[in-house]
């Protein structure tokens, strides 16, 4: 089938190549020429695992180009996806001009039966909306041409998109006439191979089925890092009870783990729309007003335990802290909503030097950090190590698993290890060298040469 998917952030370029890997034609549209210049280079504007290799594949192939061009793009097209950024507005809104101008050039160029589908996270009502705005433009076109509009949520996680597209939990199809039906059953049919994983229902629902998933997601995160100050407080560890609770097959291991807050372009601008959404027809989320509470507080939490750490060592001021890792999560370069920009902010505020090093993200946060003599950006932990007073893990990069403790050690001045994924154990991390912080379980302290082990640093 011929498809246009308009937008090549990650949802889209993700979503066209995928599309065509299963041999669909595809033509991945965007208005900024160049991000479009760069893809016909073959050059991929995110860091996505497996996305440049599918990318070039399936352009080799023919079965993927990409354009900036509607007039050309759309009456070549059966079906239109629209993946296109929605970000929050200064009331939490989903800002959705990006949605209205790509349903608009839709209703320009179309000359036959068209399918839009919005895939982009939009509020209950933009199908409606989206509806309107191409019958508007067909009247000032003097023409009448049928369409249908589609509500396809994307349900993808960076760092794993190509799996999740490729092997999707559920594809869940909002409609409202069976003919839309019928045609997104066969897009999705390659994928529904080995069973069926398809859900249709109406088009409402389909637009509140993905805030609802993403607002419960950030619940249970915020959840586990609200247990997690408290069994800080009350001698607990919160790994210990995650997997007392996780065993329960009702609750399951899931967005479990304890952290610095979570970020991304998603959950923190999902929730924050959700929360309009409900303000505008008179109800209010009062858990989602929590959830955010919570995440915003617990971005604080690393800076918090750092300054009290140094408090006794004549303060943050001077210091010189490592980060390992900067984007919000592994496997990605996203730097938006990162714990790492609140932690950075706090640090160069009191007064430290920073260096900081990640496998991807470089590039992007060097856009968003100032630049200054206070931080230097390091090719690898080793480099980071060098002469730090602390390091601080806050993204958990799997190259980060088995670090050479004894070189790091070696590198720096101080000893203090605060680990924002709860990557090791404290006990061990003791008898390394280091005073180790983590979140959510207590402390451990350098062992001295001799010095025997404290009962509860003993793994159970």
């Amino acid at each position: 089938m011929k498809l246009l998917v308009i937008g090549t952030g990650y949802v889209g370029l993700v979503t066209g190549t995928c599309f065509a890997e299963m041999g669909h034609q595809v033509i991945c549209l965007d208005i900024n020429e160049e991000k479009i210049d760069l893809l016909n280079q073959g050059v991929i504007p995110i860091y996505e695992p497996g996305l440049e290799e599918m990318v070039k594949r399936n352009v080799k192939a023919h079965r993927l180009s990409f354009s900036i061009d509607y007039a050309t793009s759309v009456p070549t097209s059966q079906v239109c996806f629209i993946t296109v950024d929605t970000p929050a507005n200064s009331e939490g809104k989903a800002d959705l001009r990006y949605v209205r101008s790509a349903a608009t050039s839709i209703a320009e160029h179309m000359v036959d039966h068209t399918v839009i589908v919005n895939k982009s996270t939009v509020p209950i009502g933009t199908a409606k909306e989206v509806a309107q705005i191409i019958q508007k433009v067909q009247r000032k076109r003097d023409l009448l041409i049928d369409f249908d509009v589609v509500s396809n949520p994307e349900f993808l996680k960076e760092g794993n998109a190509i799996n999740d597209f490729m092997k999707p939990d559920r594809v869940v199809i909002g409609i409202a006439h069976p003919r839309a039906a019928a045609i997104m059953k066969e897009i999705y049919s390659p994928f529904m191979l080995s069973h069926e994983r398809l859900i249709l229902m109406d088009i409402a629902s389909a637009e509140m089925t993905k805030y609802a998933a993403n607002a419960m997601l950030a619940t249970r995160v915020s959840f586990m890092n609200e247990l997690a100050n408290l069994c800080e407080l009350t001698g607990a560890d919160v790994n210990k009870v995650r997997k007392g609770i996780g065993s329960d097959k009702r609750i399951g291991y899931s967005f479990l783990y304890a952290g610095p807050g979570f970020g991304g372009s998603c959950f923190p601008k999902d929730i924050k729309a959700f929360q309009s959404q409900a303000k505008a027809v008179g109800y209010s989320l009062e858990i989602m007003q929590a959830v955010e509470k919570i995440n915003v507080r617990q971005k604080r939490v690393l800076g918090v335990k750092l300054a009290a750490y140094f408090a006794l060592k004549g303060g943050l001021k001077g210091k010189t802290i490592g980060l390992l890792g900067l984007a919000f999560k592994p496997d990605t370069d996203d730097m938006r909503e990162a714990a790492s920009l609140v932690l950075i902010e706090f640090l160069l505020e009191s007064g430290c030097h920073l260096r900081l090093y990640d496998p991807a993200a470089m590039a992007n946060a060097k856009r968003l950090l100032p630049e200054t003599k206070t931080i230097t950006w390091c090719e690898n932990e080793l480099e980071v190590a060098d002469g730090a007073d602390a390091l601080v893990l806050l993204t958990e990069w799997k190259q980060f698993r088995f670090l050479d403790f004894g070189a790091i050690r070696a590198k720096m001045k101080g000893i203090a290890f605060f680990d924002g994924r709860n990557q090791y154990v404290p006990y061990e991390m003791a008898k390394k060298g280091f005073d180790y912080f983590s979140i959510g379980q207590a402390p451990a302290y350098a062992h001295k040469p001799g010095e025997e082990e404290f009962s509860n640093e003993i793994p159970l």
